[in-house]
């Protein structure tokens, strides 16, 4: 079985790599270069010429998983697992709402803020609990592409989907700073996992996962 996976914000496929999903052929799509003023919607009609087949599964973490539903709108027998992300706007906590919506004002791409500090609110938000968490997030930081942050700051903050896969499973942490559990409505919840948890409690989401996916 085929499971298309799409990280988080910044992230690439190394966020997957400590899932133990028997029979199963994770495969990372890549995130593109965001074109000059794309929708979602357009971005998500060019990701979704990776992926073959009427039924496809999906599995999104953070922006990539409403990127997955996004996708899913494109391809009507598409499976969707949610890892820590949202279904609709409603979910999405207002700060990142009226955050994202001043990025251009306030956050100019050319402009760095000190890294110690943004790096400290980051790994906190994100969930990092050891050096070797720290590690791989600092490398996501240190490697995105400013161009595609700016964009997807930018299209998470305006996102208005109100529409739920039929078929669609989300896996949430009880520990989510990013987007707290007390938000969503997840059908299945890792107690103690953060934001990474996909990462740092890879044990658990991958028992949950072989329920849900592994034939």
């Amino acid at each position: 079985m085929d499971c298309y996976c799409i990280s988080g914000l910044g992230a690439d496929q190394r966020i997957f790599s400590r899932l133990d999903l028997p029979g199963v052929d994770l495969r990372p799509l890549p995130w593109l270069g965001p074109e000059r003023f794309e929708s979602i919607g357009a971005y998500a009609g060019r990701m979704r010429e990776g992926i073959s087949g009427e039924r496809p599964l999906l599995m999104g973490v953070s922006f990539g998983g409403m990127m997955a539903i996004e996708i899913a709108k494109k391809i009507p027998g598409a499976r969707v697992i949610l890892v820590s992300s949202i279904r609709h706007h409603h979910q999405l906590p207002g700060w990142i709402k009226w955050g994202g919506r001043l990025y251009p004002s306030w956050f100019n791409p050319r402009i760095r803020a000190p890294r110690k500090t943004m790096g400290f609110i980051e790994n906190y938000f994100i969930g990092v609990e050891s050096a070797e968490d720290g590690r791989l997030v600092s490398e996501f930081q240190n490697k995105v592409d400013r161009r595609f942050l700016h964009w997807s700051i930018h299209v998470i903050a305006r996102w208005r989907n109100e529409w739920t896969p039929p078929s669609l499973y989300h896996i949430h942490g009880g520990r989510d700073r990013m987007f707290p559990l007390r938000k969503v409505q997840p059908t299945h919840i890792v107690a103690d996992g953060g934001h990474l948890m996909v990462f740092n409690r890879a044990e658990e989401m991958s028992r949950i996962l072989r329920q849900l996916i592994v034939p």
